[in-house]
């Protein structure tokens, strides 16, 4: 699989520089090309705009908008972009939302890095990849409820930026909303989950795998 790597080009999106110099090394190791790095959701809007490489690859958990928000965008705006997602999150409905978005691969951050080279193999030849980790978890029939499967796309979007702590004004700036809008999310997101205040939203997120400590 990782002779098909050699000559295609790929945006790298992740907050973390030392992530992202690891997966260039791994990918430039096989022949790929590194064409851009992004550390937000937002930078990596702005470069999907401008280039048009063969496969981003992408973190959920960015600052800002988050990749979840950018990945929907940057799909509307290029529906044929072809888009792995890399991420921490190893549970189902994250992988679902994603999927769901738009994303032609999932890949936990887990994997071994001949598992990540495989991933963008098959998600540049035009086929899914979803991590062994995720079918595993999509596949159990006793799987719990998770708290987020209640909201819609757009509350699980708001759900994940306040659960990091940023604040409604904040959330507000990031999705170009209103703060009213962002506060009526909030009150259905409290309402659908159960939940009394931002403690015990973040304590949710916390316990489904969606945000870490």
């Amino acid at each position: 699989m990782t002779s098909s790597l050699a000559h295609l080009t790929l945006v790298l999106a992740d907050d973390h520089a030392i992530v992202r110099m690891g997966f260039r090394l791994l990918l430039e190791g096989v022949g790929a090309r590194v064409i851009a790095e992004a550390d937000s959701g937002e930078a990596a809007q702005q470069l999907m705009g401008q280039l048009d490489p063969d496969v981003l690859m992408m973190d959920l958990s960015m600052p800002g908008c988050g990749g979840l928000a950018a990945l929907e965008r940057i799909m509307a705006r290029k529906p044929a972009q072809k888009v792995l997602i890399a991420s921490a999150h190893g549970d189902a409905i994250t992988a679902e939302r994603a999927l769901k978005a738009g994303a032609a691969g999932y890949l936990c951050k887990r994997s071994p890095p001949d598992e990540l080279l495989r991933a963008v193999g098959l998600v540049a030849a035009g086929q899914r990849y979803i991590d062994p980790e995720v079918i595993s978890a999509l596949q159990r029939a006793d799987r719990p409820e998770h708290p987020a499967e209640a909201l819609t796309d757009k509350e699980f979007n708001v759900f994940l930026q306040l659960a990091q702590g940023r604040s409604v004004v904040e959330v507000a700036e990031s999705f170009h909303l209103s703060p009213n809008t962002i506060g009526t999310h909030l009150y259905h997101i409290k309402q659908k989950l159960g939940i009394q205040n931002m403690a015990e939203l973040a304590m949710t997120a916390v316990r489904s795998g969606l945000i870490e400590v």
